[in-house]
């Protein structure tokens, strides 16, 4: 996903690796104003690491920008790409009291929620089981991470992708490759050898691109551009949730809209966008009438210059010298 970037850099006033147990350490950082508006950027992937350039987005005078690495990726501690890591303790369950505890340690009373891709799917949970903490909410590339959006991602979109499917379904064993893509993934990333895992993400990531190598307005190859221990966590982490459909009940975050009643929300979608199609955001919006659905033509899911500026606009609506909605 590309990142806003009209405002200058703003410095890192405060960070820290917050316990959450399970021997987890999630690292987090504070930009910007320690008393202006709070704002949780909250990253994609599922396992991609902050992103470096979000904050841009925000002015720095007005916001208080909190960053946060979710667990086994990024700068948080122990970081999946080693195979010791305890998988059982990262879940939907466990990335949602880890929001809770950090706002917590920084005494924020209600924020606003900013991210894309994996990041709306999350952000949907925690403001639908904490809507009284939320003031608002900016999604873009909106996914809810159900199976019918599984199964379009690591199979359906392969009409328009063949060849590049074939070599993604080739790097799993042959008896795996009539079943579930990205659960023979999940295992090939759990096996012993540094070897096998490798390979796997790498092949995991070259399907990744192959998804957005239309989309020549932002950043396309960007998967299999990470470097080596980000690319293994992030596929670990991806399968691993995935391969649980995100431990939600399939369409429950659609179900459960209305808890957002009241939580005002703009919704920003690339109309060629592959990985995660419009119908998506477009469904959102009709269960979630506080929500303005803006569909930007010329982008995907890593965005353009358009996209960019609908950002910009989307969280200058939340600046605290403007209403709300």
């Amino acid at each position: 996903m590309s990142d806003p970037q009209p405002f200058a850099e703003p410095q890192v006033y405060d960070r820290g690796l917050l316990d959450v147990g399970d021997g987890n350490l999630v690292y987090w950082e504070a930009r910007g104003n320690p008393d202006g508006r709070p704002a949780l950027v909250v990253h994609g992937g599922p396992g991609s690491g902050r992103p470096r350039g979000a904050h841009k987005g925000f002015d720095p005078e007005a916001f208080q920008v909190v960053l946060f690495d979710q667990r086994g990726c990024g700068d948080s501690k122990p970081h999946a790409s080693h195979p010791a890591t305890v998988m059982a303790h990262n879940t939907t369950e466990h990335l949602l009291a880890d929001m809770e505890a950090l706002r917590e340690h920084l005494g924020i009373d209600r924020w606003l929620l900013y991210g894309g891709s994996w990041a709306s799917t999350l952000i949907l949970a925690y403001a639908q089981r904490h809507p009284d903490r939320v003031i608002g909410i900016v999604l873009v590339g909106v996914t809810m991470t159900r199976q019918q959006e599984i199964d379009w991602l690591y199979g359906g979109v392969r009409l328009l992708f063949p060849v590049e499917w074939e070599r993604f379904r080739a790097g799993v064993p042959h008896r795996d490759r009539g079943g579930n893509l990205v659960e023979a993934y999940r295992q090939l990333m759990e096996n012993p050898d540094i070897a096998v895992r490798e390979q796997a993400a790498s092949d995991w990531c070259a399907w990744e691109d192959a998804v957005i190598s239309h989309e020549s307005l932002s950043s396309p190859g960007q998967y299999g551009a990470k470097p080596d221990a980000a690319r293994l966590a992030f596929v670990r982490i991806c399968t691993h949730y995935f391969a649980h459909r995100a431990w939600l009940e399939d369409g429950q975050l659609l179900r459960d809209a209305h808890r957002l009643k009241g939580i005002p929300g703009v919704l920003i979608h690339g109309r060629l966008d592959l990985s995660g199609p419009l119908l998506t955001a477009w469904e959102l919006a009709q269960a979630w009438p506080a929500a303005d659905l803006r569909i930007i033509e010329d982008a995907g899911h890593t965005g353009s210059a358009a996209m960019g500026a609908a950002v910009i606009d989307a969280i200058a609506r939340f600046h605290p010298s403007r209403s709300l909605f």
